[in-house]
């Protein structure tokens, strides 16, 4: 028996890495792709209006594909649903450098965002079975780890940037060296069955209620994480009149606070639950959105995006973890949540830059303090992130309870 209970630990220790690498690989593609933009546009041919026009196509391919993840893990399985879909993900970085124009490019970048978005449920849907088998809180790091290859991506991009490297060739490499970690790393991976009895998930379907709740929180998270990202820089040097140098030091200081802290926040949510954590980050980000407000020089303004990223970075993994506890099919309300954070993370820039036109950038990140101020008054909504049941967890390979992640 205690063999075994070794045994177990053990397999389960191996899937959490290899889950995270899994989500290491996820972000590595979009960090390769997002540094190739401006080559991808001068090679389309298309303006910036155009261009702003097929970046919205990720979105929408994604928001339409997310429910097809759970009736894919129901079918295959998670571990082979898993390696499929990554695998699709992988590949489609080659598509968007091939295209030759402005449509072109447009139903690339859908089949980008549409395997992105499933890929990126089914991953979320094992993070939380794995969570939940090792009876503590790992959702945070793991997309910490998705920060970290996004990382890893715009690294090599912005290297094959500076040598002229044609996109389609690094694309090209990036996808086939991607593909095959993916193929390896999804083999660690818990292999989570529905049952003969379940009922397939549909295809289609809308978002449960309790996504819809839950989602609403993580709309707070991403909101804030856009607008910050996209217009920190900006606001410095606009708002406050700072040099190209320490504007852009910003994004840098938002981002490197987000993801340090998504690496060790499990320990935090281990220690003081879900719940208390978003509330405490909330009035962190709401604190450092009032400093961004009514900062006096750009230092101030500095630290609080600092705060913000500090203060949002568990939040949406957190979301995942709570959408995979709150109901009967989990796989459903992930794809609901995912599709509420990635609507929230497309319409934020234009949003901040739409009310920026109509009356200032301060106003725009007055808004951004009050979402995140909404993070301490919805936390509550994420108190089934805090439940943990690891003695009722299935054996690695046996069909999973109703209620798993393949259902």
């Amino acid at each position: 028996m205690a063999a075994e209970t070794v045994t177990t630990t053990e397999r389960l220790r191996r899937a959490r890495f290899a889950v995270a690498a899994v989500f290491c690989v996820h972000g590595a593609v979009t960090g390769s792709f997002a540094t190739r933009i401006p080559w991808i546009q001068e090679h389309a041919g298309v303006s910036a209006g155009q261009l702003g026009l097929a970046l919205a196509f990720p979105a929408l391919g994604a928001s339409l594909a997310m429910p097809l993840a759970g009736a894919i893990s129901h079918r295959f399985g998670a571990r082979t649903a898993l390696r499929g879909l990554l695998v699709l993900w992988t590949l489609s970085l080659i598509l968007p450098s091939l295209a030759p124009n402005v449509w072109g490019l447009c139903g690339a970048l859908f089949v980008y965002g549409a395997t992105a978005g499933m890929s990126d449920v089914a991953m979320n849907a094992l993070g939380v079975e794995t969570e939940t088998r090792l009876g503590r809180s790992i959702m945070s790091s793991l997309h910490g780890m998705w920060s970290v290859g996004a990382l890893i991506g715009s690294a090599a991009g912005t290297v094959a940037a500076h040598l002229g490297a044609d996109a389609r060739i690094h694309h090209l490499i990036a996808a086939l060296v991607l593909t095959a970690l993916g193929l390896v790393f999804c083999q660690g991976v818990l292999d989570v069955r529905s049952t003969p009895e379940e009922e397939a998930p549909p295809r289609f379907s809308l978002p449960p209620k309790s996504a819809l709740v839950i989602g609403a929180i993580g709309f707070c998270g991403v909101f804030a994480e856009g607008a910050s990202l996209d217009w920190s820089a900006v606001y410095l040097r606009d708002e406050l009149g700072t040099s190209a140098g320490l504007a852009a030091a910003s994004t840098t200081a938002f981002a490197l606070t987000m993801a340090v802290a998504r690496l060790v926040g499990d320990r935090v949510v281990d220690r003081f639950g879900a719940v208390r954590t978003v509330r405490v980050g909330g009035v962190v980000a709401t604190l450092g959105g009032l400093m961004v407000v009514l900062a006096p020089h750009a230092t101030v303004a500095l630290a609080g995006f600092g705060l913000i990223g500090l203060g949002i970075a568990v939040v949406v993994p957190l979301a995942f973890a709570a959408a995979g506890r709150s109901g009967p099919n989990p796989s459903q309300a992930i794809a609901g949540v995912a599709t509420i954070t990635y609507t929230s993370g497309l319409i934020a820039p234009s949003a901040i830059g739409g009310i920026a036109d109509a009356t200032s950038l301060v106003f725009s990140f007055t808004l951004v303090t009050l979402l995140a101020f909404g993070l301490v008054l919805g936390a509550g909504v994420l108190r089934s992130a805090d439940g943990k049941d690891p003695a009722a967890a299935p054996a690695d390979g046996v069909p999973a309870k109703s209620g798993g992640p393949a259902a």
